[in-house]
């Protein structure tokens, strides 16, 4: 007999410590709400001074910060927005190894780099190239960096329908991987966890339309950042 469906839950604020590791975001099902790029093509706050900003521009519900950038502002790997594409495929570094896309009939997903492969990106309608992986197929990643410690931007996935975008208390990614694979931000199991852009780039808002809101994120000292990942109803 085949499993029934997974009952479709509204999205709803996720908090807990994991680890020594605090976990604040969002839980949503893909069934009933996407996530979309909010791209800067003038460069990071030439649109959107923070990520509050970004989701009201579209009417959403919550956003964060998205991918790495340069100092001169260029998307440090592959951006699709709306299908529109900037930035350049990353094959070489962490900071590219995983890549969060969305297909043109709105499946999403985080895969490796070499599982996608450039020409299936160029193919999405949104995308995000960023990096390290932290765990994948349900298991953490080794050989992640131990000493470096900041405030992290994440996105979680459980291999279906549900995921969870947030931020997290500062860590290093080996912690943050051990974190993952050790509990459960949103009470599912994580099967596939990518790191975004973090540190002075970490930025989370979630509206005042989701109980226990609103809430923003964003330390007075964070700089401005090229991109987004806005979340909004299907």
């Amino acid at each position: 007999m085949a499993a029934l469906p997974k009952p479709i839950l509204p999205p709803r604020i996720a908090r807990r410590e994991i680890s020594g590791i605090m976990f604040e975001g969002v839980a949503f099902d893909s069934r009933s709400h996407r996530l979309v790029v909010v791209d800067q093509p003038g460069g990071p706050g030439s649109l959107y001074a923070d990520s509050a900003a970004a989701a009201k521009a579209l009417g959403g519900i919550a956003a964060v910060n998205a991918g790495f950038f340069t100092p001169e502002g260029a998307p440090l790997g592959l951006v699709a927005a709306a299908g529109k594409i900037s930035g350049a495929w990353n094959g070489a570094s962490s900071l590219g190894s995983g890549v969060w896309h969305q297909t043109r009939a709105g499946r999403s997903a985080i895969t490796r780099r070499e599982a996608l492969g450039r020409g299936k990106a160029k193919a999405s309608r949104e995308l995000i190239q960023a990096g390290p992986l932290l765990v994948e197929n349900s298991r953490l990643v080794g050989g992640l960096d131990a000493v470096k410690a900041s405030a992290r931007t994440v996105i979680l996935w459980d291999g279906g329908s549900r995921w969870w975008i947030g931020c997290t208390s500062p860590c290093t990614l080996a912690a943050l991987a051990q974190a993952l694979d050790a509990g459960e931000p949103a009470d599912w199991t994580v099967r596939q966890a990518l790191n975004l852009d973090g540190g002075r780039s970490s930025d989370l808002w979630i509206s005042r339309d989701l109980p226990g809101g609103p809430i923003l994120r964003r330390p007075p000292w964070n700089r401005p950042v090229r991109n987004f990942l806005v979340l909004s109803t299907r």
